[in-house]
């Protein structure tokens, strides 16, 4: 009896020492398996974290001191990825005093310099060929250019020396729309709202609409009139921004799209949404309203 016992317990130990030796490459293979097929894998398909920038306004054209300032204090404590200009942010019209006007622009941006900035030429930054020069190289842009941020791009178009785009700059639009078709957000950004009149009258036959429908684009940015505006025409939705600095027209009233402010833009996605923010007080009272409460007259229910 003794003997049997043995021999059992050394196969026992032969056993247990096969289940150790065997059971290596099965946990091995069973890893494997699951990071190749276990949720881990999903991480690289999560949601990439969504893009938020500011559209930001005329900062001149009859300035209003300090607004300028206020604006880019609340801009940047909304932490956004970058900011985008529709232009006029020197007073200018005169070559011999345009580069010290740059130079006090760029004073007032230093607090704020870790914010990427793209702006557009406007008419008060260039409107001459000296002035072209000294764009280019206070802004660190060409007239017209375009850039991608995620799923998005935005063409910057230059109408700062005509109400209307030159031909040039619509074949420029083509050209990069073209370039950058596979891109499912996109947006056009110049000074003047050259296509005003059109989107007011809904009147699509425009080169311009034609090109933002044949590539897809969903969303075009203006400035210049310092009021809040917007408008959709087949699938476009047309934005002239809030004033940043420059004087406010006509009533100068809130609902009418006289205002101080900015207005933030995210993209998640496809998706894209807009928060039309006006500055606190003394400057405003820190309304916050969505994109499609505003019309081509103001906010489209009015307070009476």
């Amino acid at each position: 009896m003794l003997r049997v016992l043995r021999r059992r317990s050394s196969l026992n130990r032969v056993i247990n020492r096969f289940v150790r030796i065997a059971a290596v490459p099965i946990l091995v293979g069973t890893a494997a398996f699951l990071f190749l097929e276990s949720p881990a894998a999903p991480y690289a398909q999560l949601p990439a974290a969504p893009l938020r920038f500011v559209i930001l306004g005329d900062r001149t054209g009859e300035t209003v001191p300090g607004i300028y300032e206020a604006v880019w204090r609340e801009v940047s404590a909304a932490k956004p990825d970058f900011v985008l200009g529709v232009g006029d942010s020197i007073q200018g019209m005169d070559d011999a005093t345009a580069e010290k006007e740059w130079i006090e622009f760029a004073h007032i941006l230093v607090p704020f310099r870790q914010i990427p900035y793209f702006p557009a030429p406007g008419n008060h930054d260039v409107w001459s060929d000296a002035s072209v020069k000294f764009f280019e190289s206070h802004s660190g842009h060409p007239l017209h250019y375009s850039f991608d941020k995620g799923q998005a791009h935005f063409t910057v178009l230059d109408n700062s020396r005509s109400d209307a785009l030159a031909p040039g700059e619509i074949a420029f639009l083509e050209q990069d729309l073209k370039a950058h078709e596979a891109q499912p957000v996109k947006f056009i950004v110049s000074h003047r709202p050259s296509w005003l009149l059109n989107v007011v009258l809904q009147s699509p036959g425009f080169p311009f609409q034609q090109l933002a429908e044949k590539y897809g684009v969903h969303y075009v940015v203006a400035g210049q009139v310092h009021e809040m505006m917007h408008a959709a025409l087949d699938g476009v939705e047309y934005i002239s921004a809030p004033s940043a600095g420059g004087h406010l027209r006509a009533s100068g009233q809130y609902e009418d799209g006289w205002f101080f402010g900015y207005i933030m833009v995210t993209v998640r996605g496809t998706a894209v949404t807009f928060e039309v923010r006006e500055l606190p007080a003394p400057n405003g009272e820190a309304r916050v309203t969505q994109l499609e409460s505003w019309g081509v007259a103001g906010l489209i229910k009015k307070t009476p």
